[in-house]
């Protein structure tokens, strides 16, 4: 991770789910290896976030010490764009947090470095850190665990009911086996989008200069894109993350027809006509700007908080319908005084029993039954809070037609990031075919691949 700071886009693509919010970090307090507070332990809790999930964090943590009689916990709030920064120096200082979210990136370099606790040993006596989805798992070696994530991410089709009702469009498909083809999205895209004297991109005299709604915005990187790409039986890199493979007949399809929504079919609006600083997919939705968008399920605590009339959807399909998985990681610094107390901590914050992030849209779960038992279902997903579909949209996909994130399966992300990132950007700039593109880029890419980090069964 750099310590330049983190923009939130840098932060959703090594596993994160929230917002950064400036103006709120308290003084930091009771780092890690705390001493023993009267009565039993203390424990310190470091985290990022938006100001809804700082109170929400924190009513959570003291709720959690309420409920254990003789646990402290000092909440570490620290806003996104220092948080790797902050982690470092206390790591330097010897003086960790007890529990932390963190990066992937940061995550595996502090594991490597033995400077996470390894769950793997406490397994049997806490069965729940069994009881997760396989994808929310991060191993660094045989029998080595260093961390869950943080909640489960997962990529959705959003989309304005209302747009969708003013181009006579039914509501999109909420199943994966009626998913989109990208033709269908398309169409559904043109219709959606209309210049300011009522024309399609479709239809002789559009202009293109006075876009009134665009029907999309392009999945142009990140985690929409990486969606696309295994939909297509494409990939990043090879199936052992030694070898380039973004060059593959199926991936170059995947990025050419995605750079054609802004330069062929007219749906999407080049970066230039979204803007550097282009407001979040919530207000796009909200002002009509964008008739749908793929983002993660993350959105919906703004979707739902700003009263946007919004409906979710599977992705679009190329081979086979699928989403990505994945989220920033949870851990406990090896550190700790109090391994075992701060285990309990750690089953209790990403549970839906006890923290609200789940029901107000900001998290998903990591454990299975609350993908699968109907009961469980209903604690999280309210049926007077949630748009309807959201079960087979997102929880049903997530369960059966889930990939992870290929950024938290492969070594050395971070710097591969650095170098693909300005690479795919010039797709979304037409600044080549992706063909060319990706062939320039193999050669920069190749030399930096490590290989994935291994997975193990429980």
């Amino acid at each position: 991770m750099t310590s330049s700071g983190l923009t939130r886009r840098q932060l959703l693509r090594t596993g994160g789910a929230a917002v950064a919010a400036a103006g709120l970090a308290p003084a930091l307090a009771g780092c890690g290896g705390s001493d023993e507070a009267a009565g039993g332990g203390k424990l310190s809790f470091m985290y990022w976030g938006s100001a809804f999930e700082k109170k929400a964090i924190d009513e959570m943590l003291k709720k959690y010490a309420k409920e254990h009689d003789g646990t402290s916990v000092d909440p570490m709030y620290v806003p996104v764009s220092n948080y790797p920064t902050k982690v470092s120096s206390l790591v330097a200082a010897n003086t960790p947090p007890d529990l932390a979210y963190l990066g992937t990136g940061q995550m595996y370099d502090l594991a490597q470095k033995d400077l996470i606790l390894n769950l793997f040993p406490y397994l049997d006596k806490y069965p729940a850190l069994k009881d997760r989805l396989p994808s929310s798992y991060f191993w660094y070696g045989k029998d080595k665990l260093a961390a869950n994530q943080l909640a489960m991410g997962v990529q959705i089709l959003y989309y304005n009911t209302d747009a969708f009702e003013a181009a006579g469009l039914d509501p999109a498909p909420f199943t994966a086996d009626t998913a989109w083809s990208w033709d269908d999205f398309v169409e559904a895209a043109d219709r959606l989008t209309v210049d300011q004297n009522g024309k399609h991109p479709s239809e002789d005299g559009f202009d293109t200069g006075k876009v009134k709604q665009f029907g999309t915005i392009a999945p142009v990187g990140g985690a929409p894109l990486y969606s696309l790409l295994r939909s297509n039986g494409a990939d990043f890199v090879n199936e052992d993350g030694t070898k380039f493979a973004l060059d593959s007949a199926a991936a170059v399809d995947v990025l050419k027809k995605v750079q054609e929504l802004i330069y062929v079919h007219r749906v999407a609006p080049t970066p230039a006509q979204l803007g550097k600083n282009a407001p979040t997919t919530s207000v796009q939705l909200q002002t009509k700007r964008v008739g749908m968008i793929i983002d993660g399920n993350w959105t919906m605590l703004d979707l739902m908080e700003s009263k946007v009339p919004f409906g979710v959807a599977v992705l679009p399909k190329f081979q086979e319908p699928l989403t990505m998985t994945g989220g920033a990681a949870g851990a406990i610094f090896a550190k700790t005084k109090h391994p075992e107390e701060a285990i309990e901590l750690y089953l209790y914050y990403n549970d839906p029993e006890h923290v609200d992030l789940f029901k107000d849209g900001l998290w998903a779960p990591l454990q299975k039954k609350y993908y699968t038992d109907q009961a469980e279902i209903d604690k999280w997903v309210l049926k007077d809070k949630y748009p309807p579909n959201f079960k087979t949209a997102v929880v049903d996909t997530t369960l059966n037609h889930g990939v992870t994130d290929w950024g938290q399966q492969i070594k050395n992300a971070e710097r591969i990031h650095q170098v693909l990132d300005p690479a795919i950007e010039q797709i979304s700039l037409n600044k080549g075919a992706p063909i060319d593109i990706v062939k320039a880029l193999k050669p920069k890419l190749q030399p930096l691949l490590q290989g994935k980090w291994p997975r193990q069964e429980l």
